[in-house]
C-alpha cells in the first residue's frame, strides 16, 4: 500500500464538495511561483497539443501566447471554472469520492496539477487514471509550494517536510508502471539568514515533478 490509512486523513473530513462550494476568486501563489509555472510550460507543452488542467480554477497558468488544440479542465467549483478563459471545456468532480476521470484512453499530451495534489486522498488512483488518458510520450507536470489549505491537505503532506513532499510525489508517479522516472525542479527563494530572522521569505518556493509516460515496449 502506499500509504496507510492514518496517512491520508485530513482534519477536517467534512465532505470536499461542501468546502469548494463557494468560489474563491484569489490566487494561492504569488506572482514569481505564477511566472515560474508559466516559463515551464512554455518550454514543455507544445503547441496545438491537448491538455487536462485537472483540478483547476479560475486563473489560467499556460502562456498566453501559445495556441492549444484543447484544454480540458476539472475542477471543484463551476463558477470558478467557467471564469478561466483557456478552458475549452470542464467537469466537476470530487476525485476524493471518486477518482475516476471522464475521460478517454490517451487522450491528452500532457496532464496538468497546480498546488493541488496536497489533498488527493487516493493519490494512487488518480496516478493511474493520468497515466491512462496520457498518449505514450505525454507528461504530466505537478507544482507545488509550501501553502495549502492545511484542513484540507493529507496528512502525509501536513506533517512532511518540503523534501518529503517531493518524494511523496515522486513515490505517486512509481506506483504506476509506465511512468519514466520523474524529473525534479526544486527552487527556494535565497534570502540572507538576518532577513529570514525577521520572517522575510523572499516569496513563494517552487517545485515541480514531471514524468513522462513512456512508449510501449515492441513486441519482436
Amino acid at each position: 500500500m502506499l500509504l496507510p490509512p492514518n496517512q491520508r486523513t485530513k482534519l477536517d473530513e467534512s465532505s470536499d464538495t461542501f468546502f469548494y462550494d463557494a468560489p474563491r476568486f484569489v490566487t494561492h501563489v504569488d506572482e514569481g511561483f505564477i511566472q515560474q509555472l508559466t516559463e515551464l510550460y512554455r518550454d514543455r507543452l507544445a503547441p496545438n497539443s491537448r491538455i487536462f488542467d485537472m483540478m483547476s480554477s479560475w486563473v489560467s497558468h499556460l502562456p498566453k501566447d501559445v495556441a492549444f488544440e484543447w484544454v480540458e479542465g476539472h475542477g471543484m467549483n463551476a463558477e470558478e471554472l467557467a471564469k478561466n478563459p483557456r478552458l475549452d471545456h470542464y467537469f466537476v468532480q470530487n476525485l476524493n469520492e471518486n477518482p475516476k476521470l471522464p475521460l478517454a484512453d490517451q487522450s491528452f499530451d500532457a496532464v496538468l496539477n497546480t498546488v493541488s495534489v496536497q489533498y488527493l486522498q487516493q493519490p494512487e488512483v488518480v496516478f493511474a487514471e493520468v497515466y491512462r488518458i496520457l498518449k505514450p510520450g505525454g507528461i504530466a507536470i505537478i507544482s507545488f509550494s509550501n501553502r495549502m489549505f492545511y484542513q484540507k491537505a493529507i496528512a502525509a503532506w501536513r506533517d512532511g517536510s518540503e523534501t518529503r513532499r517531493v518524494n511523496l510525489v515522486k513515490s505517486y508517479f512509481g506506483s504506476v508502471p509506465g511512468f519514466g522516472t520523474p524529473e525534479v525542479i526544486a527552487r527556494t527563494p535565497s534570502v540572507p539568514t538576518i532577513l529570514q530572522m525577521l520572517g522575510m521569505t523572499g516569496g513563494d518556493p517552487f517545485y515541480a515533478v514531471i514524468a513522462e509516460r513512456l512508449e510501449p515496449l515492441v513486441q519482436p
